[in-house]
């Protein structure tokens, strides 16, 4: 009789190359763990087989209960900055890392389970997530992956059948995320605080035949594995600040080295434009507000230099500073280059122009002025390409302010060789109408709380095509009714 094989084909290098980066470890077992939603498409990318994981196999599997072959369930260790204060022990408090898949373009991606239990790393926590948190972090990392922004997603979520007490009764839940690893600036503090600079030279290693395989050989290798993460944490931040997203808690250990969007807590889009939004009910400094992602992922990113600057010059410290701090400094440059190039697609410019960063400033000082919605404005204003200013106009109480403005938009558009021509369609391909508007997701979570998950795949399916209007989904595309009122979220998973 043929044997049957296995549903995952694991290739565990974390817990094959890193030993003493991790603590084995299995979920807890579950009463009646039950598959809720299954991301049939990633699973594909994994060379997964979505019919054999969607039965009680792979709900147990999901929640941590059984450990599917091959895999080497761990707890990762990592320190981290949070709030600004060092934490020197973090770690995997409430998730498993599965193991490893290699996907169908070749790119190896870890599995993970988060809620699956306490761990050595849960500091007194019971380990466990509850439904509400679990959605939320589904959603967010789906709407984040089809506006193309890197993020970590979900193959799928799992209730447990147990009831967990936060801010009352919840039903328990675990969440399955993928992502390119889970390394984080917060995994080299955590060696380096110790003063274990070989560990953190071993962990930069393996980050670079991971992430940056081309830097194997290269003489200054871990300054260049800086100079990459710098560049990719400028890419991402960028992107969050174009579509409206705000993290919530851009800790340390929530800051990648592969430059993907980590951790989905007290995240949140935008409504009205305002550099000063805050969403986080822990955050009570505005640290980590709207317009300030910048210039956090740039001090997280000192706190990388910082861990790894004996590898760069291990005989002249002195050295190591300035060439770290050199690269460091590149960050306001890349940042501000990508996000006025990003600014021009939203206005439809394709060509450089030297006013276009105050053409740019006076209408986010406008739009915040006035709390014109983010979202609702690019489109409305891919509809004025024949003069009329009256759609976006209308999102203003001084009109007179923006059409000035407009008028200024419409010249310059004239120094473009198409002009007008294609210039809702291209305006359109990169503003989305549709995003996961804080009022949509909570009335979700809400109905899933309940038991019923009709609104979250409604949700998802409308944010799998955030830039495609589609009929009957007007209200959709529209900011939260005024009843809704000021809106927090909440650390959860």
């Amino acid at each position: 009789m043929t044997a049957k094989p296995p549903l995952f084909h694991f290739d565990n290098s974390y817990a094959r190359e890193l030993e003493g980066f991790y603590v084995a470890w299995k979920g807890a077992q579950v009463p009646s763990p039950k598959l809720v939603l299954f991301n049939d498409r990633l699973a594909t990318e994994l060379g997964l087989s979505p019919n054999e994981l969607k039965g009680p196999t792979g709900a147990a599997i999901f929640a941590g209960a059984d450990s599917p072959e091959g895999a080497s369930p761990l707890a990762q260790v990592y320190a981290g900055h949070q709030f600004g204060g060092f934490s020197p022990q973090l770690g995997d408090g409430r998730a498993l890392l599965l193991g490893e898949l290699v996907d169908r373009e070749g790119r190896r991606r870890d599995m993970q389970l988060k809620g699956s239990g306490p761990t050595p790393f849960s500091r007194g926590g019971d380990g466990k997530a509850v439904i509400g948190p679990v959605l939320r972090e589904y959603i967010m990392g789906e709407a984040m992956h089809a506006l193309a922004i890197p993020t970590t997603r979900a193959l799928a979520a799992v209730t447990t059948g147990e009831t967990i007490f936060r801010d009352g009764p919840k039903p328990g839940a675990v969440l399955t995320r993928v992502a390119a690893s889970h390394l984080r600036v917060g995994t080299f503090q955590y060696f380096a605080a110790r003063g274990e600079t070989e560990k953190v030279r071993q962990l930069a290693d393996y980050a670079i035949s991971r992430h940056d395989p081309d830097l194997r050989d290269a003489e200054d290798k871990y300054l260049k594995l800086f100079r990459r993460v710098v560049e990719r944490q400028a890419s991402l931040i960028a992107h969050w600040v174009l579509v409206g997203f705000v993290h919530g808690v851009m800790n340390t250990d929530n800051t990648t080295i592969s430059g993907e969007t980590i951790d989905y807590g007290p995240c949140a889009f935008i409504d009205a434009y305002d550099p000063a939004a805050v969403f986080s009910s822990i955050d009570h400094g505005g640290r980590y507000a709207f317009g300030r992602q910048p210039v956090i992922a740039q001090w997280n990113l000192a706190r990388l230099a910082e861990a790894i600057l004996a590898l760069i010059e291990p005989d002249d410290l002195d050295k190591a500073v300035t060439l770290a701090a050199d690269e460091l400094a590149r960050f306001p440059d890349i940042y501000g280059k990508l996000l006025l190039s990003g600014m021009r697609s939203k206005l439809g410019l394709v060509k450089d122009a030297e006013d276009d960063q105050d053409l740019i400033e006076e209408l986010l000082s406008l739009m915040k002025d006035q709390s014109v919605d983010y979202t609702v404005f690019f489109r409305r204003l891919a509809e004025t390409a024949e003069g009329k200013a009256d759609p976006a106009a209308a999102l203003f109480e001084n009109t007179g302010a923006f059409v000035t403005w407009h008028n200024k938009w419409l010249r310059r558009l004239q120094l473009e060789d198409a002009q007008t021509a294609g210039l809702k369609d291209r305006m359109n391909a990169v503003n989305p109408i549709y995003i996961a508007r804080n009022h949509m997701v909570e009335a979700a979570l809400s109905a899933a709380e309940g038991g019923n998950y009709d609104q979250v795949e409604l949700l998802l399916d409308l944010l799998s095509r955030p830039f495609e209007e589609r009929p009957g989904f007007e209200a959709n595309a529209l900011p939260a009714p005024e009843d809704f009122g000021p809106y927090q979220t909440f650390c959860g998973t």
